[in-house]
């Protein structure tokens, strides 16, 4: 909870930061062309693909914390617990921008602000995305399970059986 938290915090004050310093088309080059500084509103996914579907990406956004946030407290494993803290810390913070930003509610457009060259201009919440997620590919290759907890009816909670146990 503390890593999702600390994700949206980020995200949410590296938006604001960026909303306040770098509009009117201002950029700066970090490392020359390969990574700059550049705002823009994104109504699409990443790569601003499906512009014209941003309530379809509010939703899965939703969808996402909400299963997200169902899961995550029945994982044990610490790895699992770190990606799956990062995935909702992003997920939420461009869902925040989906919900509160121009032009409507549900519509808006996410803040993105780190250009990297001319392939794609992103966000710290696409950053935690990806973090999360190239931490459970690694997880998976070395055979780390989430170790769920089932809970039994009556509210006590036990270990699921593991496959082949």
């Amino acid at each position: 909870m503390v890593v999702a938290l600390l994700a949206v915090a980020a995200d949410q004050v590296s938006k604001a930061w960026a909303r306040h310093h770098l509009s009117g088309g201002r950029t700066v080059d970090v490392v020359g062309d390969f990574l700059r500084l550049q705002l823009i509103g994104n109504p699409g996914a990443a790569f601003s693909v499906g512009e014209g579907k941003t309530i379809v990406f509010t939703l899965l956004a939703a969808v996402f914390v909400i299963l997200i946030a169902i899961v995550a407290p029945r994982v044990t494993s610490r790895v699992w617990a770190l990606a799956l803290g990062l995935i909702w810390g992003g997920a939420a913070g461009n869902l925040i921008d989906r919900l509160i930003r121009p032009p409507a509610f549900a519509r808006g457009r996410v803040t993105d602000f780190i250009a990297y060259s001319h392939w794609f201009i992103g966000n710290v919440a696409d950053i935690a995305i990806a973090l999360g997620a190239v931490i459970l590919v690694i997880a998976a290759i070395r055979g780390v399970g989430p170790g769920l907890v089932r809970r039994r009816s009556g509210g006590a909670r036990r270990p699921q059986k593991r496959a082949g146990a």
